[in-house]
C-alpha cells in the first residue's frame, strides 16, 4: 500500500515538473516576443524533458525495490532467527515465509511452524521500513532530477533534441529487453533440454514411437522406466494444426479475403469484414466447448454412419475443423491486405486486356499478392501449432501414431501442460521432457519461418 501511495506521488510530483517547466518555457517565448529562431524548442519539450529526469530515476528505484524488495526483506527476517532455528534449504524458507505472509495479510488464521508468529512482527516492520525508505528515496531522486533539469531551461536550450535522444533510448531499451527475452528462452530451453537428454537418448526421444512418460519412486515399480519417443506428439501437432485446421482455414480464409477485396460493395464490407475479425477475439476455451460438445459428437455420428463403429468420442477432425475455424481471420486479414497492397494498374490493366475479373484474381492478383498471403499462412499455422485448450477439449491426450482423423491424438502443446501442471520435481526426465518438446517444437516454427521467408523472397523478386 505505501509502495502504491508513493508510485501516485512520485507521478504527480512528475507533473508538476512537467507543468512548471512548460510555463517557465513559455514565458521564455514571450519574453522574446516570438521572434522566429529566438527560442530553439516549444515549451512542451522542455516540459517534457525536465519530467523525464525527474520521473525515471523514481520508477527505476521503485521497480527495484517491487522486484529485489521481497528478498531482501527475507533476508533480515531470516538474520533475526538464531542460527539452531533458522531453516535448513531453501524448500523449509519458502514454506516458514508462506506462512509469515498469510500471519501478516491475516489469510492464515493460525500457523503450523511455532517460529512463524515471532517472525510476523518482525517482516511486517521490514516490509514497511524498506517501502518507506524506497519511496523517501524516490521522491529525493525525483526532486532533484527535476530540480537539475529546471535549471538547464534556457532559450538556446536544445530540449527537443534531448526529449527525441531520451525516447530514442526507450525504444532501444525495449527492443534489448525483447531480444534478451527471446535469448533467455532458447537458452533455458536448451539447458534444460541437456539434462534431459542426459537421461534419455536423443535418438530415442526423435524417433521412438511410444510415448508414456512414467516414472516410478522405487526401481521395482511397474513403470519405472517410461518411454520418451515423440514421433506421436510431433505428428499429432502436425496432422491436427498443420493439415486439417489448414485445409479448413486456408480456402476459407482466402476465398474470404478474394471477396472482400474484389467483388463485395464497400457498405457490406464494412459490415462483413469486422464480423469476421471477432472470430479471433473469441477465447479458445470457447472454441473448446464448441468443439467437445458440438463438433465432436456430430463427427462421431458420422464416422458411425460411414460404418466406423471404434470411432472415438474425441478426434483429430474435430479439434482440426474447429481449430481451422478459429484461425480463418489471421489467414483472411493477411490475405486482404495484400491483395489491397497490390497496385490497381495491374488490377484495371488486367481488365482492360480482356480478362475477367476471376482470370484476373487468379493469374493476376493472387500471384503478386502471395508474399502477403504466405505471411498470413504461416501467421495461421504457428497459431494452430501453438494451439492447447481444443486439443485437449476435443481431441484427447492420448499419444496415438495414426493417420485415421476419427481417433484420438494428442499435440506437443497439450503434453506440456499435462507435464507442468502440479507439483513437479524438476530433476526427473518426465518433467525435464517438457522443455525438450519445446525445444523441437522451437526448432520446427523456426524451420518453417525460414522457409516462408525463402518463398516470399523469391515472388518479391520475381514481381519487382
Amino acid at each position: 500500500m505505501r509502495l502504491l501511495i508513493a508510485l501516485l506521488l512520485v507521478l504527480g510530483l512528475a507533473g508538476l515538473a512537467y507543468l512548471a517547466a512548460r510555463a517557465r518555457a513559455g514565458k521564455m517565448v514571450v519574453a522574446t516576443g516570438g521572434k522566429f529562431g529566438a527560442v530553439h524548442s516549444r515549451p512542451v519539450y522542455h516540459g517534457a524533458y525536465v519530467a523525464v529526469l525527474a520521473l525515471a530515476p523514481a520508477l527505476i528505484v521503485l521497480a527495484g525495490w517491487g522486484i529485489f524488495g521481497d528478498r531482501v526483506v527475507v533476508a533480515q527476517v531470516i538474520a533475526a532467527l538464531p542460527v539452531d532455528q533458522q531453516p535448513a534449504d531453501k524448500l523449509a524458507q519458502s514454506a516458514l515465509m508462506n506462512e509469515v505472509r498469510g500471519l501478516v495479510t491475516g489469510d492464515l488464521p493460525q500457523a503450523f511452524n511455532p517460529v512463524a508468529p515471532k517472525l510476523a512482527p518482525i517482516y511486517a516492520n521490514a516490509v514497511a521500513n524498506g517501502e518507506l525508505l524506497a519511496g523517501a528515496l524516490a521522491v529525493a531522486l525525483l526532486c532533484a532530477g527535476g530540480l537539475w533539469g529546471y535549471s538547464r531551461i534556457r532559450p538556446d536550450f536544445r530540449a527537443r533534441t534531448a526529449v527525441e535522444a531520451q525516447v530514442q533510448g526507450v525504444l532501444l531499451l525495449a527492443s534489448v529487453v525483447a531480444i534478451l527475452t527471446t535469448f533467455g528462452i532458447v537458452l533455458s530451453l536448451i539447458f534444460e533440454s541437456i539434462r534431459f537428454f542426459g537421461m534419455v537418448s536423443p535418438v530415442e526421444f526423435l524417433t521412438g514411437l511410444q510415448w508414456s512418460p512414467q516414472t516410478a519412486l522405487r526401481a521395482d515399480q511397474v513403470g519405472s522406466t517410461g518411454s520418451f519417443g515423440a514421433v506421436p506428439l510431433f505428428w499429432g501437432t502436425i496432422f491436427i494444426g498443420a493439415i486439417i485446421a489448414m485445409l479448413v482455414a486456408i480456402p476459407l480464409g482466402l476465398l474470404s479475403a478474394i471477396y472482400l477485396t474484389q467483388y463485395a460493395a464497400p457498405g457490406l464490407r464494412r459490415w462483413l469484414k469486422p464480423v469476421l475479425e471477432l472470430l479471433a477475439g473469441v477465447p479458445t476455451v470457447v472454441y473448446g466447448f464448441f468443439a467437445a460438445l458440438t463438433i465432436a459428437p456430430l463427427v462421431r455420428q458420422f464416422a458411425v454412419a460411414i460404418g466406423m463403429t471404434d470411432a472415438s468420442a474425441d478426434s483429430a477432425l474435430a479439434a482440426g475443423l474447429v481449430m481451422g475455424i478459429m484461425i480463418i481471420p489471421f489467414v483472411s486479414s493477411m490475405a486482404d491486405d495484400a491483395l489491397t497492397a497490390v497496385p490497381r494498374a495491374m488490377r484495371d490493366g488486367s481488365l482492360a486486356m480482356g480478362a475477367t475479373m476471376s482470370e484476373t484474381v487468379k493469374k493476376v492478383l493472387v500471384p503478386a499478392a502471395l508474399p502477403g498471403i504466405v505471411g498470413g499462412v504461416l501467421l495461421a499455422v504457428s497459431r494452430a501449432i501453438g494451439e492447447t485448450m481444443i486439443v485437449v477439449m476435443a481431441a484427447g491426450l492420448a499419444a496415438n501414431l495414426t493417420a485415421n482423423p476419427f481417433s484420438s491424438v494428442t499435440t506437443v502443446t497439450t503434453q506440456i501442460v499435462a507435464l507442468l501442471t502440479g507439483d513437479q520435481e524438476f530433476d526427473s526426465a518426465k518433467t525435464l521432457s517438457a522443455f525438450a518438446l519445446g525445444l523441437v517444437l522451437f526448432c520446427m516454427t523456426l524451420v518453417l519461418n525460414i522457409y516462408a521467408l525463402a518463398v516470399v523472397k523469391r515472388y518479391r523478386e520475381a514481381y519487382e
